[in-house]
């Protein structure tokens, strides 16, 4: 059940700093989303000392937890410090478009456009040439250029390249302009049946994005046994052979599996990669065998989750996923693949 009061998010915070202390391997994750739900409960400071608690430690992205803990902050009359943590966000430009996206909606929030719109495109030059082919940008690039739309249209600023590209990424049946129009709060008021047709449905279509944005972590996720583990795997669970006859016919079902799934239209792909100790953990948590082969695509749903994803296919020139050292377009990215 999806929390709504303050309570039921104090709740799910206590649930998740609990299953945090059990897979501390997955605590920056739980860690994140238990602050997100402190803050929905109002307990600001508690969420404050949790991105604390995650910048004294080591961390896959120090900005990320940065960023939230400036808006954060701001929220709860820490304006100085905020902006503080804001500025060395920018002069250490961080190369994920996560941070860059969060400070923007940060400084929309508070009124300040400008500076927002500044932000949003100093990320952009860093982290969407106007180059090669739209696609290929990552799902969190594509939505900052998304909310860069968004805060130059409130500024009403002409379109430019990267306004371009948004509206060329954007496939909702509603476009861009109509979305971020400013005048579309007035429509909410009006008594004509017309406008307020039209209206609910560009909130359905608004609606629509962010339920594609908050499922991005990878609905759809494949699991990757390196090859120690796989033989880890199998010589405990020979029960599993027949999900995995060879390493080699793994990778290829891997690669294939996601060629069909791509074909059929299937968004936000992703590769996890699994090991026989958090398996087994998982296992214990559900109380069945790691033998159970129906449990692996949960196994896989669950890592995705809590963020152990890596989307596929790899962008152009990047490592194969695999982890043979070449490149995806010289490996299971070829045409012979």
């Amino acid at each position: 059940m999806r929390p709504d009061m303050p309570a039921d998010h104090a709740t799910e915070a206590e649930r998740l700093l609990r299953t945090a202390a059990r897979y501390p391997e997955d605590q920056e994750a739980l860690f994140l989303q238990a602050a997100a739900h402190l803050e929905l409960a109002g307990d600001r400071v508690r969420a404050t000392t949790l991105y604390d608690t995650l910048l004294a430690a080591p961390s896959s992205n120090p900005y990320l937890i940065r960023s939230l803990k400036a808006a954060n902050l701001w929220e709860y009359g820490h304006e100085a410090e905020a902006r503080a943590i804001i500025e060395g966000i920018r002069a250490s430009a961080p190369s994920e478009a996560g941070p860059w996206e969060i400070v923007a909606e940060t400084l929309e929030a508070h009124d300040e456009l400008t500076l927002a719109e500044t932000v949003a495109t100093e990320a952009a030059r860093a982290l969407a040439p106007l180059t090669g082919t739209p696609s290929d940008l990552p799902h969190p690039t594509q939505s900052l250029l998304v909310t860069r739309h968004r805060i130059r249209r409130m500024l009403a600023l002409p379109h430019d390249d990267w306004d371009t590209l948004a509206d060329t990424l954007h496939t909702a049946e509603v476009p861009l302009d109509e979305l971020h129009d400013p005048k579309r709060l007035w429509s909410l008021g009006s008594s004509d049946p017309a406008e307020l047709r039209a209206e609910i449905a560009r909130l359905r279509s608004e609606l629509g994005s962010y339920r594609t944005a908050l499922s991005r972590p990878f609905p759809v996720a494949v699991l990757h046994w390196p090859e120690a583990e796989l033989d880890e795997l199998l010589a405990s669970y020979p029960e599993l052979e027949s999900e995995y006859p060879t390493y080699r016919a793994h990778l290829t079902d891997i690669e294939a599996s996601l060629r069909e799934l791509a074909a059929a239209g299937t968004p936000n792909l992703g590769i996890v990669p699994a090991t026989v100790p958090s398996y087994e953990a998982f296992a214990a948590s559900e109380s069945t065998t790691p033998s159970n082969a129906d449990l692996l695509p949960q196994y896989a749903t669950t890592l995705a989750a809590r963020g152990r994803a890596t989307a596929w296919p790899p962008a152009r020139g990047t490592s194969c996923w695999c982890g043979s050292g070449r490149t995806y377009g010289e490996c299971h990215g070829g045409t012979e693949a």
